[in-house]
């Protein structure tokens, strides 16, 4: 994960250039490698990078060859080398970023350029011939994006990938909305991204077929493995982050079994560096139009991750999978005391207050930690499954199809406000970056648009049944499992209790101890109606507003269930 700030029209851009750099330095956590800006007319772009795809070239903002459009973008696009390959008009490439690619898809198609990418991403793009600036983000909002404006510099627009770089200097700022594109041209942010699946009103009826669904989502982990450093899986030892693991060894045996074949041959039929054409997407790493998989970093073993306080639900399951697949697993635990000493980091790095999110994300940011100092730089993980399939065990007290689909509609949209965020800033707070196959853009379209009967918990169909019997290769005679039976069926803890039962109720207990009965009858004023009705909420309030101003609330969402009565906002 990267960082960028935007900054458009501002009063004079020259004397704001120090402001700007000061913006970005705030996220500078999300983009050790390297510095960089771009300043034309009254705009101001500037980026922290994080290097995983064009190490060698990929330093930002990227140019055209003229440098009249410039470009500063957080994210991966996996399709990249397709792309390349693809655009109508020939165009010289000056790295081998897989972002570049959004610079020539805006001169062939303006506003339309985001449709087709298949990534992730945030980006601000200038073009200094119109002084336009253009700011998109990716359909489901897995990279984190913030919009602001100050009322001290009317006309002006500011962008950036974490709402800390921005509250010094705008008094009104939003979470960009996922799927949508700004133009400075017409000072409109309009929606890109149209699924069938969008209106929740329009039930899908076609009936599950098992073979897409498994095919399009081991397409999607393939994708994710495009890289040049070395990675690894985030392992629960629950069933979303185990496919993923197991989908991940699977091409990671493949991989290494390609580079000990090309070791061996004479070179036969490939072509030199020197021969391939790298604007065509030749040599570089990503998905190529038949879906293979190009990557320079095959490695001996895949790595999973997995933590816990000590002896966890999660972390016996984690090791029992690691252990079927063959990865090489690493089991980190931590104690209730440091747990609740990174509270404050945790808040001020995910810019939220909301309960749930904070209790899942603490061993998460913890755990990122761990990696980093691993020399790892990218984890697959297990998001966004249980707002697909309905997965959360509320999702038992459906009424009905309808209710149940629009519920997995509403919880989708809104995963860029919970666990998206979580996974996104726990990650990037130690300069990780996470991504996240199930909110692949193909396979969304394919598991959003099956009949929500088929997705409805019942006395013999346990929640998610319909991928876990995806992944069930039982009737296929000579088939290699995917995973263990026990694990398969395995019901879903919270990531929150999955990590130990007593993490929950230590977060509560010491709430207890900060926030008295009198503090919860005389709330702050600022707060308005949106009043904390859990000593534990109000604690991580208090937090929040000790790092950001009180305007800052309004992008922050509370996570809560839907046809439960429990105070306790858990999806237990």
């Amino acid at each position: 994960m990267c960082g960028i700030v935007g900054c458009h029209h501002v009063p004079d851009a020259k004397a704001f250039k120090p402001t700007a750099l000061k913006m970005v330095k705030q996220c500078r956590h999300r983009g050790p490698d390297w510095s960089g800006s771009y300043t034309a007319n009254s705009t101001i772009l500037a980026h922290e990078r994080l290097s995983i795809v064009g190490v060698d070239s990929g330093a930002q903002p990227l140019t055209n060859k003229d440098e009249s459009i410039a470009l500063a973008v957080n994210g991966e696009i996996y399709n990249h080398r397709v792309i390349r390959k693809t655009l109508k008009t020939p165009y010289h490439f000056k790295t081998h970023s897989d972002c570049e690619v959004i610079i020539p898809l805006y001169m062939e198609y303006d506003t339309d350029a985001p449709k087709y990418l298949d990534g992730m991403f945030s980006f601000v793009l200038y073009d200094k011939a119109q002084d336009r600036t253009i700011a998109a983000r990716d359909p489901i909002g897995i990279t984190s994006f913030y919009q602001g404006w100050s009322s001290k510099m009317p006309g002006a627009v500011f962008f950036a990938s974490e709402l800390k770089c921005l509250h010094a200097v705008c008094d009104k700022i939003i979470s960009f909305p996922p799927g949508h594109i700004y133009d400075s041209k017409t000072d409109k942010t309009t929606r890109y991204y149209q699924p069938k699946w969008w209106d929740p009103t329009n039930v899908p009826t076609a009936p599950v077929d098992y073979k897409l669904l498994r095919e399009t989502f081991e397409k999607s982990v393939r994708k994710r493995l495009m890289a040049e450093v070395p990675y690894g899986v985030l392992l629960s030892g629950g069933l979303d982050s185990s496919l993923v693991a197991s989908i991940a060894q699977r091409e990671t045996l493949r991989l290494k079994a390609a580079a000990l074949a090309q070791m061996n041959s004479t070179n036969g039929g490939t072509k030199t560096p020197e021969e391939e054409n790298e604007d065509k997407g030749e040599g570089l790493v990503g998905i190529d139009d038949e879906n293979q998989l190009s990557t320079l970093t095959y490695l001996p073993q895949l790595n999973s991750f997995s933590i816990g306080l000590p002896n966890a639900p999660d972390t016996k399951a984690a090791k029992e999978v690691a252990k079927f697949l063959g990865t090489k697993h690493h089991d980190m635990t931590f104690t209730i005391e440091e747990g609740l000493n990174a509270l404050t980091d945790v808040i001020y790095h995910l810019e939220t207050f909301d309960v749930t999110t904070i209790r899942a994300s603490t061993p998460m940011f913890l755990l990122s930690r761990k990696i980093k100092a691993m020399g790892v730089k990218m984890v697959l993980s297990g998001e966004g499954s249980d707002e697909i399939f309905g997965g959360y065990l509320y999702f038992h007290a459906a009424p009905d199809k309808e209710a149940f689909h629009a519920e997995c509609v509403r919880r989708v949209k809104n995963l860029h406000l919970s666990d998206c965020l979580r996974a996104n800033k726990s990650t990037s707070a130690w300069g990780l970056e996470a991504r996240v196959p199930f909110l692949d853009k193909e396979f969304l379209d394919v598991a959003m648009n099956i009949d929500p009967a088929d997705k409805l918990i019942t006395k013999e169909r346990i929640e998610k049944y319909i991928l876990r019997k995806a992944f069930d290769t039982s009737d296929e005679p000579g088939a290699k499992p995917y995973l263990p039976d026990n694990i398969l069926y395995r019901q879903k803890e919270q990531f929150s209790d999955g990590v130990g039962y007593g993490w929950i109720d230590a977060l509560k207990d010491n709430a207890e101890l900060h926030v008295t009965d009198e503090m919860m009858k005389n709330p702050k004023a600022e707060w308005g109606t949106d009043i904390p009705d859990t000593k534990e909420a109000y604690w991580y309030r208090l937090m929040f507003d000790e790092h950001f101003p009180p305007y800052c609330a309004d992008t922050v969402m509370r996570w809560t269930p839907t046809w439960s009565k429990q105070t306790d906002p858990s999806g237990r």
